[in-house]
């Protein structure tokens, strides 16, 4: 077990945090709910037509949404696109491609 820990301590920590986040806008989010549901002077139920599980829903798949959305557009332009320098660009395995070749251009006249 503590190998297992240990082997994957970033991906356990990540996956704890994220059900701690999801787990507290239930928290808020049914608080905010239930006080909006007493100012309408009606009570506030999880489930059924006007329930807080159709809010919860919709905000969580709006969250994901964009944090998908953002993720897949860096994704796909960062595959495209060069930022010089930076650890996810290609600009340095071109620049290093284009010596390689020069250097073999070279030898080959010299032969």
């Amino acid at each position: 077990m503590r190998q297992f820990v240990r082997d994957y301590a970033l991906s356990l920590a990540l996956g704890g945090l994220f059900v701690f986040s999801w787990f507290l806008q239930t928290v808020t989010g049914w608080f905010k709910f239930a006080a909006e549901q007493r100012s309408h002077g009606e009570a506030a139920t999880l489930f059924g037509d006007g329930g807080y599980i159709w809010h919860w829903a919709e905000a969580t798949l709006e969250n994901w949404q964009s944090e998908f959305l953002q993720l897949f557009t860096f994704v796909v332009l960062s595959a495209f696109l060069i930022h010089r320098h930076s650890h996810e660009s290609r600009d340095e395995q071109d620049q290093l491609k284009k010596e390689v070749e020069e250097l073999i251009a070279e030898l080959k006249e010299r032969r």
